[in-house]
């Protein structure tokens, strides 16, 4: 029993006396002195608890224990009780000896033992191959062993702070109740400090020995080298598989473009410039069809095809052998999933997306995060409209096979989103179809058109709902057919997406990361002017007996004539056709153009807006619109941003404006700077000319700043070319 209790003892006694570890500093109220050579009672500070306490009352006990027997004796036999009284009496005397005599020599032997066992645990603790050090409370090194010393190049006696030598190591990242890790750089070599706070109150306690008052805890400090395993995980994250997709987007078009007998050459020239460019970063690309391939690479390749920014994209446009359109390529990429079938999956999803932004760029899928790049350029409209007709038709039989028609286009609704909304509506009541159109906050730039129709009692009273009531309409018996936008959180309700199965989008913005998920039906063209536009061509084949009246052709028109700016920007020949034919539905350019004149307050907030614009680099224009008084704010900014188009030497133009607790930006382009990949970096979204995105919880001047921060990235990235 002994030397279990001294062993306990020396198990506690070596964790404050091992290596003059100094505990005054620490807490100045365990004031221990001691002789270890006369054995004294640490200045009357230490004090015998516990089981050895109970120990060494044991005579005492024992005593005890001997006279009620001394006692019983004496009611069975006088005699015999005083001889063992007198027994009694020698056995106290020599307890009493023994226990205040030998009390000194015990406590010194123990204090003896502790010491050489505290040589021993600092022995291991020196020769630990781990760097380990005790901090104080504030991070000031008491302690270290041999390797920390080695480690730092600091000997025993180093008492500065911990963060002095490892910077990040700072005082807010130490311990406070759970244990802290902090990764880290050293003299080119990675490492990990492992942090834990030792209550040197809790470990006096459970000693079971010695009592302490509160003071301040320690820091044990361990740092790990984690140089080779993190090297061993960086070769195996790069030898990872990476599967893709290949599409070359105008395949069709550009063998059309160049004589019949030189086609063959020109497919030739591509394929040796893919297969030479994948195979220089150890890749492998193989033809499925006539204008796909697949990819295979390793991971460490993807890495350097992203610091290239895949160049890839450029390369193939220098093919040139005759050819009047030049050949663009689209890359879905796939990585980082459980499974390599679902990173072909990923890879799929990915080249889709790329296609759905207009092409001639790489979009890398990684589990939830989109990462893209290029898509520089304008893609190409294409003249036939089969994609338009086989739409319509499928559009037509989801509508027949529901008693309910539900459209709705984005928050703050445009005249593009309401416009193709009535050419839907129009579409449902040629079927005989209850039809409804979701808006919540009508603008001024949208009360003109939806007073033509509430006014006239040719049209249903209801015509025009809010959330609340499409809520209470719609069930799985109706088709929600979204418009002029394909984000689900932009939608002007978006709880109506989970109320039914049959959801169509129709849009003409390119795809971001956030899509409308399980449409039954998705006709995204972003090639096309507008949503009025590609409205105007699906009624053209919904129906052959379908009749458009005027004020819904106006409608219609007045998306076009909004979304183009009078037919000057992102137009096609499409366009033209589109207008052609609501044009001769009845629409009338006089009515339009009334309709759309700006008020008093709305044109001098656009001509603020134009006079204190900022130029930033030379080529971009900056400029606030003020939304005090104006009902619709966000027109007119983006009123002012085209008008800005119109300065010599502007590349884009920018303008900002504070409404309902965002800052909204609209930026415009003309052809040399892709404001669509700008906007898309600050959480918008829209066309390579035409884009916007709102700002949440930031003032006018944050925003600016955000956007400058913006525009440098991208120029120093090679994204913007000035």
């Amino acid at each position: 029993m002994t030397g279990a209790l001294l062993r306990r003892c020396a198990f506690f006694l070596c964790k404050i006396l091992k290596d003059d570890i100094i505990l005054l500093p620490i807490n100045q109220k365990m004031e221990f002195f001691w002789d270890l050579s006369a054995g004294e009672e640490m200045n009357g500070k230490l004090k015998i608890k516990g089981q050895l306490k109970f120990y060494m009352q044991w005579p005492f006990i024992l005593t005890i224990v001997l006279l009620v027997m001394d006692i019983l004796v004496f009611t069975v036999n006088v005699k015999a009780g005083a001889l063992v009284t007198g027994f009694l009496a020698v056995y106290m005397l020599i307890a009493v000896f023994m226990y205040f005599h030998s009390r000194a020599t015990i406590m010194s032997e123990l204090i003896s033992f502790a010491t050489q066992y505290g040589q021993v645990q600092k022995t291991l603790l020196n020769e630990f191959i781990v760097p380990y050090a005790l901090l104080d409370y504030k991070g000031k090194i008491l302690w270290l062993n041999e390797e920390f010393a080695k480690l730092t190049g600091k000997n025993r006696r180093c008492r500065k702070a911990i963060s002095s030598l490892f910077p990040e190591i700072t005082q807010e990242k130490l311990p406070k109740e759970e244990d802290a890790e902090i990764a880290f750089q050293f003299e080119k070599r990675d490492y990990k400090a492992v942090m834990r706070r030792i209550s040197m109150k809790k470990l006096l306690e459970e000693s079971g020995l010695l009592e302490i008052e509160e003071g301040s805890d320690l820091i044990a400090c361990y740092f790990f080298d984690e140089t080779e395993l993190n090297q061993y995980i960086r070769q195996k994250e790069d030898e990872k598989l990476v599967t893709g997709l290949l599409y070359l987007d105008n395949y069709e078009e550009a063998l059309n473009s160049v004589e019949e007998v030189r086609r063959s050459l020109l497919v030739a020239l591509i394929e040796r410039k893919l297969n030479k460019y994948f195979s220089d970063v150890d890749g492998l690309i193989k033809k499925l069809e006539k204008d796909k391939f697949i990819l295979v690479m390793r991971q460490r390749s993807l890495e350097e095809l992203k610091q290239k920014r895949f160049n890839i994209l450029e390369e193939v446009k220098t093919v040139n052998i005759g050819n009047d359109m030049a050949v663009t390529i689209s890359i879905g990429i796939g990585i980082n999933a459980p499974t390599y079938a679902q990173n072909y999956e990923y890879s799929r999803i990915a080249i889709d997306l790329a296609l759905g932004r207009g092409g001639d760029q790489v979009v890398i899928k990684d589990r939830d995060q989109m990462t893209y790049y290029g898509g520089k350029s304008q893609q190409m409209g294409k003249n036939t409209r089969v994609k338009a007709r086989v739409k319509a038709h499928a559009l037509r039989e989801f509508m027949v096979s529901k008693d309910k028609v539900v459209v709705m286009g984005h928050k703050i609704s445009d005249v593009d989103s309401i416009g193709a909304g009535i050419g839907i509506y129009r579409a449902a009541k040629s079927l005989n179809k209850k039809a409804h159109i979701v808006v919540n906050h009508p603008t001024m730039s949208v009360r003109p058109i939806m007073e033509n129709f509430l006014k006239n009692p040719d049209y249903d009273e209801h015509m025009f709902i809010d959330s609340d009531e499409a809520k209470e309409i719609v069930d799985n018996n109706t088709v929600v057919v979204v418009v002029d936008t394909n984000k689900p959180s932009y939608t002007e309700c978006e709880e109506l997406l989970h109320k039914t199965k049959t959801i169509v989008v129709l849009d003409h913005h390119r795809q971001g990361s956030e899509v409308i998920q399980n449409a039954v039906l998705s006709y995204i063209e972003p090639y096309a002017s507008s949503a009025c536009e590609m409205v105007a061509e699906i009624l053209q084949y919904f129906s052959d007996d379908i009749r458009i009246y005027n004020i819904e052709a106006d409608a219609l028109y007045s998306g076009i004539i909004i979304d183009t700016n009078n037919f000057t920007a992102k137009t096609g020949v499409r366009t033209f056709e589109a207008a052609a034919f609501l044009r001769r539905c009845g629409a009338d350019v006089t009515r339009v153009r009334k309709m759309f004149r700006d008020d008093v307050k709305s044109y001098r907030a656009k001509a603020e807006a134009i006079r204190h614009v900022e130029t930033y680099k030379t080529c971009f224009a900056i400029a606030v619109c003020p939304s005090e008084g104006i009902d619709s704010p966000t027109v007119v900014a983006s009123q002012a941003a085209n008008e800005l188009l119109n300065v010599d030497s502007i590349k884009a133009t920018f303008v900002l404006t504070d409404y309902q607790g965002k800052i909204f930006i609209s930026a415009r382009a003309i052809d040399e700077v892709n404001v669509q990949l700008i906007m898309e970096k600050m959480g918008g979204g829209g066309h390579i000319n035409m884009a916007g995105a709102q700002l949440p919880g930031v003032t006018v001047e944050e925003a600016i700043r955000q956007l400058k921060a913006t525009l440098d990235q991208m120029m120093k990235e090679g994204d913007i070319e000035v």
